[in-house]
Order: C-alpha cells, then sequence, then structure tokens
C-alpha cells in the first residue's frame, strides 16, 4: 500500500474535555459530575485516525499548540498511523473543546479553536508538494473557512479531488462549489446551504436537493441522513439512496467523520462512487455502536468481517476479494 498516493486530511486537532452529569447547569449554577474523560478530537484529527485505522496512507495537514496537549495530540496521531509532518506546532495553546453531556444524552459545547484558528493559506503553501503528490484530500470547517477556500482553488489547479465536509455550517463564497469533487453535508448541514431552514421543515426530497447543490456548481453530493441512510448523486448522472445498517449505535460521536474517511478511502482503492458510500456506511455503522470519536474507528478488517456478516440484508449484499471491496447492490 506504500506505493499509493496518500489520503490528505486538512483540519482540526483539539482535546475533548468531557464532563458527565445529571443536567446541564444554568446560568451561575455549579452542578456535581458523574464522570470526567479527555479525548483526543477534532474532525481533522478524527478522519486522519479513521483512514489510518482502515490500513490506508494518510497525512494531517494542521496545527497544535507548544502546550501539553499539542504533544500528545501529535504522539496519539503517529501512534495511530498518521503522517504528521503537515502538522506544525504555533506559539500557545492547541484547540480544545469542552462537553457537558447530560444523564439524557443533552450536550453543552464550548470549542476554543486555539492553534486550529492559526492554519493559514500559507500552510497550504508550505505544503503544497504533498498536496501534489496525494489522491484525494479531506477537509472541514473547522479550520479558517478562507483557508478551506484557499485549499480548495489549489486542489483544482493541482487536479487534485477535494471531498469537503462542510461541518460546523457556515457561509461559503459560491465560487467554492465548482472546485468540490464531492460535498458531503449531514441533514441539517444540508437545510443551511438550503435556506437555513431546520431539517424538520425541509419538505425537499434528497434528488431535489441535490439538483439545487449542482446549480451552485458541486460535481458530487453526499447527502448523510442518519438512520434514513445517505444519498449519493452526481453531475455524471449518479442518483441514489444508500440505506443505513441496522445496529443497536451507543454513540454517534463522529459517525460522519467515520463516513468521510471510509468513502475517500474506498474511492482510493478503486472502487465506484456508489460502492464507496456503501463502504462507508458500514465504517459508520461499526463507529456508533463504541463509544468516543477517534477510540470507534474501525480496521478494514473489521469493516470486511461486518459487511460479510450483512451479507444478504441491507443495503446489499457484499463479496470481498483480495486487495479490493466489491459491492453487489441490489437493482
Amino acid at each position: 500500500m506504500s506505493a499509493q498516493k496518500p489520503i490528505i486530511i486538512v483540519g482540526s486537532i483539539n482535546t475533548d474535555l468531557v464532563a458527565v452529569t445529571k443536567r446541564i447547569p444554568a446560568v451561575g449554577e455549579t452542578v456535581i459530575g458523574s464522570d470526567f474523560q479527555i479525548h483526543p478530537g477534532g474532525k481533522g484529527a478524527n478522519q486522519a485516525v479513521a483512514v489510518a485505522r482502515l490500513g490506508y496512507p494518510v497525512r494531517l495537514i494542521g496545527r497544535v499548540g507548544n502546550d501539553t496537549f499539542g504533544a500528545e495530540l501529535r504522539t496519539h496521531l503517529e501512534n495511530a498511523g498518521v503522517e504528521t509532518t503537515g502538522v506544525s506546532t504555533s506559539d500557545g495553546a492547541s484547540g480544545v473543546a469542552v462537553i457537558v453531556v447530560s444523564g439524557n444524552g443533552d450536550n453543552s459545547i464550548v470549542l476554543a479553536p486555539g492553534a486550529n484558528s492559526k492554519v493559514t493559506p500559507e500552510d497550504i503553501d508550505a505544503n503544497l508538494s504533498i498536496l501534489r503528490g496525494s489522491g484525494m484530500v479531506l477537509a472541514q470547517l473547522e479550520i479558517p473557512r478562507e483557508t478551506v477556500e484557499y485549499l480548495a482553488r489549489v486542489c483544482a489547479r493541482e487536479n487534485v479531488p477535494l471531498i469537503l465536509d462542510p461541518a460546523p455550517a457556515m457561509e461559503l463564497s459560491p465560487g467554492i462549489f465548482k472546485d468540490i469533487a464531492w460535498f458531503t453535508p449531514n441533514q441539517t448541514e444540508a437545510a443551511f446551504y438550503l435556506g437555513n431552514k431546520p431539517p424538520e421543515s425541509n419538505s425537499q426530497a434528497p434528488a431535489e436537493m441535490a439538483k439545487i447543490f449542482f446549480s451552485n456548481g458541486c460535481r458530487g453530493v453526499v447527502l448523510k441522513m442518519g438512520a434514513h441512510g445517505t444519498y449519493l448523486a452526481s453531475q455524471a448522472g449518479i442518483g441514489r439512496l444508500v440505506p443505513a445498517f441496522s445496529v443497536d449505535a451507543i454513540d454517534t460521536t463522529a459517525a460522519g467523520d467515520a463516513f468521510n474517511a471510509g468513502f475517500a478511502t474506498a474511492l482510493m482503492l478503486g472502487e465506484s462512487p456508489l460502492d464507496s458510500a456503501v463502504f462507508a456506511a458500514a465504517v459508520a455503522a461499526i463507529s456508533v455502536t463504541r463509544k468516543g470519536a477517534q477510540p470507534s474507528m474501525p480496521t478494514m478488517v473489521e469493516v470486511k468481517d461486518f459487511m460479510k456478516q450483512q451479507r444478504g440484508g441491507i443495503p446489499g449484499q457484499f463479496e470481498m476479494q483480495t486487495g479490493s471491496l466489491l459491492v453487489d447492490l441490489p437493482g
């Protein structure tokens, strides 16, 4: 696999500080927590670790601070198999998410971007040789918008496919869409880009939503709809709903990151977009049966075993071949 062009992730690297309590405190109130955990996070790092766990070469471009968290985050990424030569160290704090989780699953999150806010177009230029040698680039929106938009222009210029996970949703320059190979919003994000309507009030069918994104310049759209599956569409003529796998979910944290990593990996292994979406659905399905973000990401062996176990079930029948993934969807 070393001869294959790597997947490049450009994005955020965080430490998640998670406190669990019966209820989220009101303003000025102190409550007693029942648990506290520290996890590596950030959508960029999550996707990088997910690709590495699947055994595909991956490099991460981003920034950590020169604090203790920064050193720990870098070490964790390297131990997970992520190439970190594109990760720079900035003066100051690393990115941190302070998360309070209530007994019924509600949460309150304060995200302090730290070093992530210092990822600039200069970082893209400094790693241009890495980008030119890649097979695909993944990005999200937890780093400055102008950096992501500059990255999109560079990828288009260098003819490297870009997958953009538009999370958290924010206004983007209209011209960026023509530079994106695959735009992968979830339901909430899709509603935002279609007019700031809440998902439950959006009566548009997935195919209609995809057409609107196409009119903005998108070449490929993957609408991630949770338990309702994924709608895959492209200007090349694809338009297909990929049902979700039926699993007992215990933690949906980073399920979208798992999906994007699986989708990119399968594409790089030569699978069709439709087959890649099914493979990605399997990666995401496994991830939600485990706690945490990066710890939940499955290995290639685990995904293959899962798909074999699902033979004859939703979303289709699967045959695994050495060195490739062959998915036989029902007609």
